[in-house]
Order: structure tokens, then sequence, then C-alpha cells
């Protein structure tokens, strides 16, 4: 009797957790929540970091604040249309999407608006497009679609290993002519990365990734300006008024802010004695207001985010939805480097690249792109829930009958 009242329960308990609309969520909210706050953090941050430089600019402290937060706008707009986007259609349009990442390099080497050396952005009337942000995203796209096509080719011979790197050696080459040796060196990390969780050999792996680390460090000591940025990374303080003054002004920051910073918009070295506080540096000025806690409090976010991209691409592969899976993992490792070069180098562990850090930085291009990788992984696991919400009803039907 007791046995049967206990079956009873767990059927009635198994039944109302099957009607609850947790259980039978099409998309992980989780994604939305993370996005939601970086968005926020980011946008205070950005406003407090960028008053100063923007009333001296615009005479309005709150321009870059006003334009960060119609791009957000934006980027949710086009991240919902993007949602709508079958994972089927990125992995048929993979080659088109490549080629266009290539259109848009040389393009910018053509038309583009040069700042502080720097040729990356295509000016479309008031709207700047940085080139070098959706050729990461459609590499990597690329780059899933062809560990579907060849992945044993990958796994056994180094010819099918070799293919995708002449493909990123033609997208590094037109990085460079920017020059962008930041964005290089992300995109290659995340490929040797795809291809190792894909299973290349392991002294295929060592012998083309020294190789590589060899060609970054020639391109880094025969560019006076980047072996400027390496010796002044590795002891800024030898010429702190000349290659190593912004990062001497980043230590301060972060030397100030201690524990629980100084509060919120108190920062002194936003009032510009730290160029680019609001973009490459923003998490310095984060430091600074916010200390130890503040920065502890936007890696949290950033790995769980992370976290969840490797954990969905190993859900996907075991799913056999391989094109999804190595999408995951691609995005996983780009945010989790993009994030470890943007805070190194603020924090003087790593030389100064450039990068935005993601969903944070003002930017526009890099908040659109970044906001679309947070949505195809939406999609990816949408379309995992729906393939087994649908075999579950179909398992049910047949139980029926």
């Amino acid at each position: 009797m007791m046995q049967a009242m206990t079956q009873l329960s767990l059927l009635k308990f198994n039944k109302w957790l099957e009607q609850t609309p947790r259980a039978n969520a099409t998309f992980d909210r989780s994604y939305i929540l993370l996005a939601a706050a970086m968005y926020a953090i980011g946008l205070i941050m950005v406003m407090s970091s960028s008053m100063p430089v923007a009333e001296r600019l615009f005479d309005n402290p709150f321009h870059f604040f006003i334009r960060h937060s119609i791009y957000i706008v934006l980027s949710i707009i086009i991240g919902i249309a993007v949602m709508q986007i079958p994972m089927s259609k990125w992995h048929q349009y993979s080659g088109p999407l490549l080629l266009s990442a290539i259109f848009l390099l040389l393009l910018v080497l053509v038309v583009g608006r040069t700042v502080n050396g720097s040729t990356r952005w295509i000016v479309i009337g008031p709207i700047t497009v940085q080139a070098a942000e959706p050729a990461k995203l459609y590499f990597f796209s690329y780059l899933a679609a062809y560990m579907v096509r060849r992945r044993d080719e990958v796994m056994e011979n180094f010819k099918g290993f070799i293919k995708p790197l002449v493909v990123f050696g033609v997208l590094a080459l037109l990085l460079l002519l920017q020059p962008d040796l930041g964005t290089v060196v992300v995109m290659f990390v995340t490929t040797f990365g795809l291809l190792f969780l894909a299973g290349a050999k392991l002294w295929q792996f060592i012998g083309i990734a020294l190789t590589g680390l060899s060609a970054i460090a020639a391109l880094a000591y025969f560019s006076p300006y980047r072996w400027a940025r390496v010796t002044s990374f590795l002891d800024p303080w030898a010429d702190p008024f000349g290659s190593g003054y912004q990062l001497t002004q980043s230590l301060m920051a972060y030397g100030r802010g201690e524990v629980f910073g100084q509060g919120l918009g108190n920062s002194i070295q936003k009032l510009e004695y730290l160029p680019e506080a609001h973009t490459d540096f923003v998490m310095a000025i984060l430091a600074e207001e916010m200390g130890f806690v503040g920065i502890a409090v936007v890696l949290l976010l950033s790995i769980t985010l992370v976290m969840k991209a490797l954990l969905l691409g190993r859900k996907a592969l075991l799913k056999e939805k391989y094109f999804e899976g190595f999408f995951a993992y691609a995005i996983g490792i780009w945010f989790s480097f993009q994030t470890a070069v943007n805070v190194g180098a603020s924090a003087g562990i790593v030389p100064t690249k450039g990068l935005t850090m993601p969903l944070i930085s003002s930017g526009g291009s890099s908040m659109i792109i970044m906001t679309i990788a947070v949505v195809v992984l939406m999609r990816i696991d949408h379309e995992i829930r729906l393939q087994s919400l649908q075999a579950t009803s179909k398992g049910g039907r047949k139980n029926d009958k």
C-alpha cells in the first residue's frame, strides 16, 4: 500500500514538473540575465569613465553614454532578429560569410578611416563599422563548418590540420595590414583551441603553435611601435611619461581601488590622465571606483558565460549536433581569451592589444557582434531543448499506444 502511494506521488510530481514553464522552457534564460548584467555594468562604467573627455570633445558629458545606450538597443534588436535564424542556415552559409569577412577586410584598407595610425573603421553615415569584429564571428562559423566536413581528416593527417590555417593566414595578413595584431592573436588562439578540441594530434598542435608564436614574436620584434609596447609592458616605470604612460596610469587606477574602490564617479585617472578610459581601459576605471570586488563580479559573470558556452558545446556534440558544438566551443574560447587579454593588458600582465572587454567596453561593432555571439549560444541551446522535447513527446505518444 505504502509503495503504491509513493509511486502515485512520484507520478503526480513528474506530471507537475512537466507542466511547469521551467521544464518546458525552450531556451536558457540565464544567458539573458548574464548579458543584461554586463550591459548594465558596462553602461554605468562607460558613463562614469567618459564624462570628462566627452565634455571636452563634444561639450556634452553624456555623449558616449547616449551613444553606448543606442548601440545596446541596436544590439538587442539585431539579436532578436538573429535569434530567428536556424543554425542550419549558419552552417549552410558559412562559406559566403567568410567571403564577406574577407571583402570587409579588403574594403577597410581602401576606404577605411585611420585613427592613431590604424585603418580599422568603415564609416557609413553616422555608423562606424570595425571590420575585424564580424570577421572573427564569420571565421569561427566557417571553422566550425570545416570541422564537421573534415573532422576525420583533421584527426588523421597533417593536410586536414593545415587547411584552416591557410584561411586564417589570409585573414591574418589582411588584419596585419591595418594593423591589428590583437585580433590576429585572438583568432590564432581560438583556431588552435578548436583544432585541439576537435581531436588534432598533439605533435601537430605543438609544432604549429610554436611556429605561430614565433611568427607573432617576430612581428612584434621587427615593428618599432609593437616592440615599444612589449618593452613598456615589461617595465612601464622605466618611461612613465613616454611609452609606459598608459600602463602606469592604469596601474595607479588599480592601486587606488584597493578592495572596495573609491566609489562610483570618484576616479581620478578618468580625468584624462588615462587615455581610452571608456574603451580599452574601462576595467581600470572599474577597479579604481569599485575595487577588487567590482572586478571580481565582472570576471565571475564572464567566466559563467564562458563555462556555459563550453558546456553547451559539449552537450551539442553528445547530441551529434557537431556544427553547433564546435561553434559554441569557438565562442567560449573567443570570449575567455579576449576577456583575459583586456583585463591582463590594463593590469600589466600582457602587452596592450587594443581589444575591448566583451559586452562592457564602449564600441558599437564589438557590442553588436558580441551580442550576436550570445544569441547564437541561445539559439543552439534552444534547438537542443526543442529536439529533446520533441523526442520526449514522441516517446510519450508511443507509450500511450
